[in-house]
């Protein structure tokens, strides 16, 4: 059992289960922010929400503000703040949000940031936004973007750098012959990092500001980086 995972049960077989509160996770490409907020998503019990899935829920339902979100999309605009913020309203209206969420891809934009801090604090949140960001080193998040091959058959997953196949350039289950997607290149990869810095840059001086914000080494394995999250959430929070 992880550190995170006993930290946790601890505080359950105390009574004293932890509620996380809203929590903005941050990372760049490549960083496994998305394996995180699974852990933390099973660690206290909490939802995470997506930005992205919400867009694409609201635009499969057919809901009002989907039905505007893909006409807008339909003529190549982008989805303005306005209408994300009523749909992230929505979602955090739901029961399961209650004790806290895992924020993904929200807020971007420094004008979201301070949306969200109104909102919650018009509605007598106790418990404010806090920024957790995982860092790696932008060569390792290179290696790790750039050298992950594809099996096209059984969508198995290698690393030419840190978890190549046995025989290069096959599958070693399938012998199929592996594919690097579109965009794992380095030219995108550099794109993607200056857009991230470019638009996240804002929001952690914010949180910063305000003394909620903290970095978490990512160059760990899984159940380290979680014990590390859970740490600095429990550190803010006090």
């Amino acid at each position: 059992m992880s550190s995170s995972t006993i930290a946790v049960e601890q505080g359950r077989e105390t009574g004293s289960k932890p509620q996380p509160g809203p929590i903005l996770l941050l990372g760049a490409p490549g960083v496994g922010k998305g394996t995180q907020a699974k852990e933390l998503v099973k660690l206290w019990g909490i939802p995470q929400i997506s930005t992205g899935d919400l867009l694409r829920a609201n635009v499969a339902r057919g809901t009002a503000l989907g039905r505007a979100a893909k006409e807008l999309m339909g003529r190549g605009e982008l989805v303005p703040d306005s209408l994300v913020n009523e749909m992230v309203a929505a979602r955090l209206k739901e029961p399961d949000a209650v004790n806290g969420y895992i924020l993904d891809g929200f807020p971007r934009t420094l004008g979201q940031a301070h949306w969200l801090d109104g909102r919650l604090a018009s509605e007598g949140q106790v418990l404010p936004v806090i920024a957790v960001s995982i860092q790696v080193d932008y060569n390792q998040l290179l290696r790790r973007i750039t050298g992950r091959r594809n099996c096209p058959v059984c969508a198995s997953i290698y690393n030419l750098f840190m978890n190549p196949p046995r025989r290069d350039g096959f599958c070693d289950v399938e012998s199929a012959a592996l594919v690097q997607r579109a965009d794992d290149t380095e030219q995108v990869f550099k794109e993607r990092m200056r857009a991230y810095a470019g638009l996240t840059a804002p929001v952690v001086d914010h949180y910063r500001a305000l003394g909620r914000f903290a970095e978490v080494d990512g160059d760990r394995p899984i159940a380290a980086i979680a014990a590390g999250i859970v740490t600095a959430v429990e550190r803010l929070r006090k």
